[in-house]
């Protein structure tokens, strides 16, 4: 009787849980705000999307699949952040990093398709982070692009993801992120 109690206390309490973030995309249950809606409800102003620090192409759609090159937590030409998790910075820097990164992704995104509101689905996210030593907090660093996403677009829209551990970055950075985007016409 008590694994019961406990349960549908438990239950209770995650229906009662009502942050902004679950307003923003659902304030009466149902899907109330497109992509472009959440950017403003959220507040989140687009960078100017990237330029390509080599010989590459920021986007490329193939039929109804948008890939993005790598991207990387920079403003402007210049690196954001530099550094490995674990070394030259800790994992709240990491993950702030990521989100940064996502941002870029969004603004090269929305460069290419005109509007968010034409992504259907996030298929892949990818997530390389910079590490030394014995890290293991990789997904924790790839939270930030994952949370930023997910607000933008609903957990309905949630990638698939990899995230691993590497020995260094373009440019010093710390994460380097794959977004690959399903696309209306």
């Amino acid at each position: 009787m008590g694994m019961m109690g406990d349960k549908t206390e438990a239950t209770g309490e995650r229906a009662m849980d009502t942050s902004s973030k679950d307003k923003i995309l659902s304030a009466d249950g149902s899907r109330l705000s497109t992509a472009e809606q959440r950017l403003r409800q959220l507040g989140l102003k687009l960078p100017d999307p990237p330029e390509p620090f080599g010989i590459y192409a920021e986007a490329v759609q193939t039929s109804n699949l948008l890939f993005l090159t790598g991207m990387l937590p920079t403003e402007g030409r210049e690196a954001k952040f530099i550094g490995r998790v674990g070394a030259e910075i800790d994992v709240e820097a990491g993950h702030a990093a990521a989100r940064l990164a996502a941002l870029n992704g969004l603004a090269v995104a929305k460069q290419h398709l005109g509007s968010l509101d034409k992504v259907t689905r996030i298929v892949r996210l990818g997530v390389a982070v910079a590490t030394s030593g014995d890290v293991r907090d990789q997904p924790k660093v790839a939270d930030g692009a994952s949370e930023l996403l997910q607000d933008v677009f609903g957990k309905d829209k949630n990638p698939s993801r990899l995230v691993y551990g590497v020995a260094s970055l373009p440019l010093g950075v710390p994460v380097e992120l794959e977004l690959i985007f399903e696309v209306s016409a």
